[in-house]
């Protein structure tokens, strides 16, 4: 009986210390992806970051950017359309009044953090199945970065933005050394064991704390360097603005009688202030003096000409107002600039198109491409290529060194970095009718209420006092016959319209409304040139632009 009781708590006192074994392994086990996630989410994020601040150094692609730019060229057409709708109509739910920065920012977010999550996990999994020898770890975890780096680069030359050689190998050294570390971090951190666990934990924590604190440095330092040089090209392009066209001429209305009432849109748009939608996160940048226009195709005579060519040819200038097809009612994707370039018709002269050549097919440098009837710009001479605006070069993000205007479309018909014109035997769907979108893309008349009462704070209630109420009415190449305005849904009321710059941009107008006290609806609509009333049934912006009537409300 003593010896049972003796083996008894032999076999207690066992069971115990195997438990606690195993209470004490299972914790550290687990522990382990743990770590391999915070070690492999800090060494990417300095390593994106890095990746960022050559980007901007080198003038290159940066590669988080260009998954983006790829997913935009190989989404199915029906969730590219859902993802910008949905887009646009958050960032709107949301108040943002400059829709084409914060798009751009959104999608650029994006691209950061789908890079950042697929770094990290394939770290983690680097980390937890590396090699123990240190040169051996070291070796593995580069080859591994090498092979990151290399896809992450050939997504980025699919989407045409590769930035040249230097992107790609500034990507895969970057992400070398990432795969590097990682291994040697594996190596270098303290395992985990049963014997001294208490003083094992205190250097795995310090090991961390330090990786992370350098880590975290690294990417402050190269997204930093990256604003910083990208700020400096901002502050050169508004400087450039300043010597815009329009800062030494008159608008070709300044004598008009309507003044528009405080607080509405510029009535041009600065250059720097220009909306930007395209399929690209970083803009193609491409050299203007080895660029060359080639016009080929179903023509008598193939022609290619230099943009020193296209310059020396006689200019028209045409101030236009340009608009997105994925803008919603009273959103900021519109603008309003002086074109400058040539007739697209006194081209198709040159070259003689053939009989059976009824389209052009218009190919820019990311990939883009669009098709235009030949009718169309044998009919309008408004139709240009364009190499300047308000009187400068195009901006790299804009459409340096080509793009084109068609009246009365939207920007979805409307490539910018144009490389290539071919005529060709019938119509064919562009990049985004491919995808979806109307196949006309005609601009829907629209109008907007940009400004209820400002710099009116203090209303007396005076007799004879009135609040100016105004905003823009555009409606293509149609031009606008009228706007009217209902105040607390009654009756439609005229308002005056300011002389346009053109017979193809926004018209100003505006309403001096005899002051009421309290909270007030308003909503206006417009008609354009031929008569023909706004739609007032709300539609989203796909598949053919956006409609519906706009309406604010304030309290006085």
């Amino acid at each position: 009986m003593h010896t049972t009781s003796i083996d008894r708590e032999d076999a207690i006192g066992l069971n115990e210390r195997s438990r606690s074994s195993r209470e004490l392994k299972c914790p550290m086990k687990r522990s382990q992806f743990g770590v391999a996630v915070v070690v492999s989410g800090a060494l990417s994020a300095a390593a994106i970051s890095t990746l960022y601040a050559g980007a901007r150094v080198f003038d290159g692609a940066f590669a988080p950017f260009g998954v983006v730019d790829w997913l935009a060229r190989a989404a199915p057409g029906t969730i590219l359309t859902a993802l910008i709708d949905g887009l646009v109509s958050t960032l709107q739910r949301l108040s943002v009044a400059n829709l084409s920065a914060a798009a751009k920012t959104s999608e650029e977010t994006a691209g950061v953090g789908v890079v950042f999550v697929l770094l990290t996990l394939a770290g983690a999994g680097l980390y937890l199945w590396s090699p123990r020898r240190k040169t051996l770890a070291i070796f593995v975890g580069g080859a591994v970065g090498v092979v990151a780096g290399t896809l992450l680069a050939s997504v980025t030359m699919a989407a045409g933005v590769a930035g040249g050689p230097t992107a790609a190998v500034w990507t895969s050294l970057v992400l070398a050394t990432w795969g590097a570390l990682i291994g040697w971090t594996r190596v270098r951190l303290p395992s985990s064991s049963t014997d001294g666990i208490d003083l094992v934990r205190i250097s795995r924590r310090h090991f961390l704390l330090a990786l992370a604190s350098v880590a975290a440095a690294v990417t402050v330092v190269g997204t930093s360097v990256g604003f910083a040089i990208g700020g400096r090209r901002r502050t050169k392009d508004q400087a450039r603005a300043v010597q815009a066209w329009s800062s030494t001429h008159d608008l070709p209305n300044a004598d008009a009688v309507v003044q528009p009432a405080s607080g509405t849109r510029p009535e041009l748009t600065p250059v720097d202030s220009h909306y930007r939608i395209d399929i690209n996160t970083t803009a193609p940048r491409i050299d203007g003096s080895n660029w060359r226009l080639r016009f080929r195709g179903l023509v008598a005579r193939p022609l290619e000409l230099s943009l020193d060519e296209l310059r020396r040819r006689d200019a028209v200038h045409q101030f236009v107002t340009l608009a997105c097809i994925s803008n919603p009612v009273a959103g900021s994707l519109i603008g309003t600039t002086r074109w400058s370039g040539v007739p697209l018709s006194r081209l198709l002269d040159e070259v003689e198109p053939l009989p059976p050549a009824s389209h052009l097919r218009i190919r820019s440098a990311d990939g883009f491409d669009e098709v235009v009837a030949i009718d169309l710009v044998r009919a309008d001479p408004r139709v240009m290529l364009t190499y300047d605006w308000d009187g400068l070069s195009l901006a790299p993000e804009h459409g340096y060194p080509l793009r084109i205007y068609i009246p009365d479309r939207y920007g979805m018909k409307q490539p910018k970095w144009i490389q290539e014109i071919e005529a060709i035997e019938g119509w064919q769907p562009g990049y985004w009718v491919r995808r979806g979108w109307d196949r006309e893309a005609r601009m829907k008349a629209t109008s907007v209420i940009d400004t209820m009462a400002a710099d009116m704070m203090n209303v007396s209630g005076q007799p004879h006092t009135v609040v100016p109420i105004g905003g823009i009415a555009h409606a293509g190449a149609r031009g606008i016959s009228r706007v009217e305005l209902s105040i607390d849904d009654a009756a439609w009321t005229p308002v005056e319209l300011r002389d346009p710059l053109s017979p193809t941009t926004w018209v100003i107008w505006r309403y001096n409304w005899p002051f009421r006290a309290g909270t007030h609806r308003f909503t206006v609509r417009c008609f354009d040139g031929d008569g023909r009333p706004q739609i007032a049934m709300v539609a989203p912006p796909h598949p053919d632009g956006a409609t519906g009537l706009h309406t604010r409300t304030i309290t006085l």
